[in-house]
């Protein structure tokens, strides 16, 4: 069969078919790396008119098994550059109904309170300025059953001991989430309607880390990244778009053309929750009608949305 292939994504928000592949083949470094220079150019547009800015740390790229947790490296630091800026106090932030609202304590299982204070790190460096919020785009090794799990969540609670926002980008279906409080996900989830396949938490420890609450956005398959608001200082709050630098990374780093064939299934499936499989079937066959057609696939998909079972019938009829 001929491949059916795109510059652009054909999907709304994730590319199922490249994270599918990225998760059971590899490659997942290389995403990462190329997608936090999109992340921080984009944040960057948008803070600095607020007096922020958005820098990579520059060991970002060295990720060691072995290495010690003395000094916690971030993916993305959001810096305050305007000293009039008061920096205390915690943001008051309308939820969406999208989002999911968690106490702390419980979503980090943090147990109970006590006096102990953790080896928490200020991430400072000279000739920056103080920083703000911090942002973490989840690799496989950081997740649940990964190598790097642990140290990983030891690393976000000296964060959070800080008093930074965290912010923490998870676009892997693959694994559980790091923290408790949202359903399993996939084909065995007990609770398939409310479990997602992605999400983005933002976590404002401020000003007492025992009574925050974590907000968590998540979505599905073929359904846009949402805009997320990320507490700043005083009363500044970023409301930031996470899909447009995500299909900038996509298009320019021509994913579609090389790894993304949509005439044949995403690796692993039957991994997917029953809508998420029928959102992906309903799309290639969209894409493949499409180019039967000799239609043009950079001009976007109408995607008719079928059941599962109208969708595998469909797509094992031709």
């Amino acid at each position: 069969m001929t491949p059916i292939r795109a510059r652009r994504n054909l999907y709304k928000g994730i590319n199922a078919h490249l994270h599918s592949l990225w998760q059971t083949e590899g490659g997942w470094n290389g995403f990462h790396s190329s997608h936090i220079v999109y992340l921080t150019t984009a944040l960057k547009a948008d803070l600095l008119p607020l007096g922020y800015t958005a820098e990579i740390e520059s060991s970002l790229q060295i990720r060691r098994f072995d290495q010690p947790i003395g000094r916690p490296e971030s993916d993305v630091l959001i810096f305050d550059t305007d000293p009039s800026h008061s920096p205390s106090g915690k943001q008051p932030i309308s939820s969406s109904p999208a989002e999911r609202v968690l106490p702390l304590p419980s979503m980090l299982q943090l147990g109970e309170r006590t006096e102990k204070t953790h080896q928490a790190v200020a991430v400072r460096q000279h000739g920056q300025n103080e920083p703000v919020a911090w942002i973490e785009l989840l690799s496989p090794s950081n997740k649940p059953g990964g190598q790097d799990a642990e140290r990983y969540r030891e690393k976000r609670l000296q964060l959070l001991d800080t008093g930074m926002v965290f912010v923490e980008i998870d676009y892997l279906h693959e694994s559980a989430p790091t923290f408790e409080g949202s359903p399993s996900y996939g084909r065995q989830s007990p609770t398939e309607d409310e479990s997602h396949a992605y999400r983005i938490a933002v976590i404002d420890p401020r000003p007492d880390l025992w009574e925050a609450e974590g907000r968590v956005a998540e979505f599905d398959v073929n359904t846009p990244i949402p805009t997320v608001s990320i507490p700043l200082n005083a009363d500044d709050v970023l409301a930031f778009d996470f899909d447009a630098p995500y299909q900038k990374t996509f298009e320019d780093m021509l994913y579609g053309l090389e790894l993304v064939d949509y005439g044949e299934l995403p690796r692993h499936f039957d991994h997917y929750s029953e809508p998420d499989r029928a959102r992906i079937l309903s799309l290639m066959i969209a894409a493949r009608n499409q180019q039967q057609a000799e239609g043009d696939l950079e001009s976007g998909l109408e995607v008719t949305e079928l059941s599962l079972e109208e969708a595998l019938a469909q797509w094992k009829s031709t």
